[in-house]
């Protein structure tokens, strides 16, 4: 019987297998996680976990693989791939044989110099044990530092406050959400942090992190020692290619991949936070991107691959964010606009539209309270996908929807 085997019990890995079953495989399905956990879903980390102690919420309860047939492997780490054999080792001493394989081994904390995490009073937050581990933390008469003004670090700050905790956030570069947020946008979410008492730093450069018994001491250039009872580290991730690497594939900022998700090796994929892939809305670059869409949509791509199928059809980039009563949502990447429109849509919400020197939209961003921008951004993703060069002045004039530019 033919045999499919994924690595990585992630929201792709999970979602292929899956869309696997829905689609119609009926051999069999093999899924390797490393964590204890049945796949779960990770945004709810830096929110509903924090601040209400919730549980994993599951992708699919356990009854739902058994009901479909897929082996669900979790604790175990997949050691080597033998592609000549084409078997895979794993850390229990087995070997699985495979038809074809699926990597989904997403990414991992980067590590801060040589300050490993998570450890006592250094942590990181990429699993559901690590914001179980972070939660007795955020209190009143708690302190927290966060090294990172990206959007883990400030969901998490928003949390640490909601809950009590001091909060002071590290950021290297000169502003927060410096990769892919534009500075206006930044500007009102430290806004809204600042007005919760958030202590935000930017271009600040660490001499040296100390764990104590006690706590964490940052020394700060220009500012001398920071105290804290625990420092989160959230300065990026890195893609877990060590096994792809290892067995030979091809690897460019991510284990590389085609436009139907297949690697070097035409018996092998790859999805998710791992792999590279070239986007034909932005000129074939090739991309990797960290997001639970992303996941969501290559994990159902990519279980069409397997199976013959050769849609090679890419999604929009998409990104959001939920800080206190704000939402921020990004639609596309604006590498090479040359031109920002701003569109009001209320008092309290906008989108900026990211042009390139021929007029395409490129990228749009929003920030609002609640779903104020969702379906704008919904509509700015169809006019980046279909390559629209509206007028700008159109694009400016909310009395103008957005649904007659996309049917003009």
């Amino acid at each position: 019987m033919t045999s499919f085997v994924i690595i990585g019990a992630g929201e792709c890995g999970a979602r292929a297998a899956l869309i696997l079953r829905e689609r119609g495989f009926a051999g069999n399905v093999t899924l390797i996680g490393s964590e204890a956990l049945l796949p779960y879903e990770r945004p709810p980390l830096s929110k509903a976990t924090l601040l209400q102690g919730t549980e994993p919420k599951w992708i699919a309860e356990a009854v739902r693989y058994e009901e479909l047939g897929i082996a669900v492997r979790t604790g175990i780490t997949a050691i080597a791939v033998d592609r000549r054999q084409k078997a895979v080792q794993l850390s229990d001493g087995t070997t699985l044989d495979y038809d074809k394989l699926l990597l989904t081994t997403g990414a991992r904390p980067r590590e801060l110099g040589n300050v490993a995490s998570p450890r006592g009073h250094i942590r990181a937050l990429r699993t559901h044990s690590d914001a179980s581990a972070l939660r007795p933390f955020l209190k009143p008469g708690r302190s927290i530092a966060i090294l990172g003004g990206g959007f883990i670090g400030l969901e998490l700050a928003a949390s640490a406050r909601t809950l009590g905790a001091s909060v002071i956030l590290l950021e290297g570069l000169s502003r927060i959400l410096s990769r892919g947020v534009p500075a206006e946008i930044a500007t009102r979410i430290a806004e809204r942090h600042a007005a919760e008492g958030v202590d935000i730093r930017c271009g600040v450069k660490i001499l040296s992190v100390e764990e104590t018994n006690a706590g964490v001491l940052i020394d700060v250039v220009g500012a001398g020692v920071v105290a804290v009872d625990v420092l989160v580290v959230g300065i990026g991730a890195v893609p877990n290619t060590e096994l792809a690497a290892a067995a030979g594939l091809a690897i460019e900022n991510g284990i590389a991949v085609n436009s139907n998700l297949r690697t070097s090796d035409p018996d092998i994929f790859a999805a998710g936070d791992c792999c590279s892939f070239p986007s034909a809305h932005f000129g074939e670059r090739r991309l990797r991107l960290e997001s639970w869409r992303n996941a969501q949509e290559q994990g159902v791509r990519v279980a069409a691959s397997m199976m013959g199928e050769t849609d090679s059809q890419i999604s929009v980039p998409w990104f959001w964010s939920d800080q206190y009563d704000l939402t921020l949502q990004v639609a596309g990447l604006a590498d090479g606009a040359t031109a920002v429109i701003r569109r009001d849509l209320s008092e309290d919400a906008f989108i900026l539209f990211h042009l390139d020197a021929d007029g395409r939209i490129l990228a749009a961003s929003g920030i609002g309270p609640g779903n104020s921008v969702a379906r704008d951004i919904r509509l700015a993703e169809m006019l980046i996908a279909a390559g629209r060069r509206p007028d700008p002045k159109a694009l400016a004039n909310s009395q103008i929807k957005l649904k007659q530019l996309l049917a003009a």
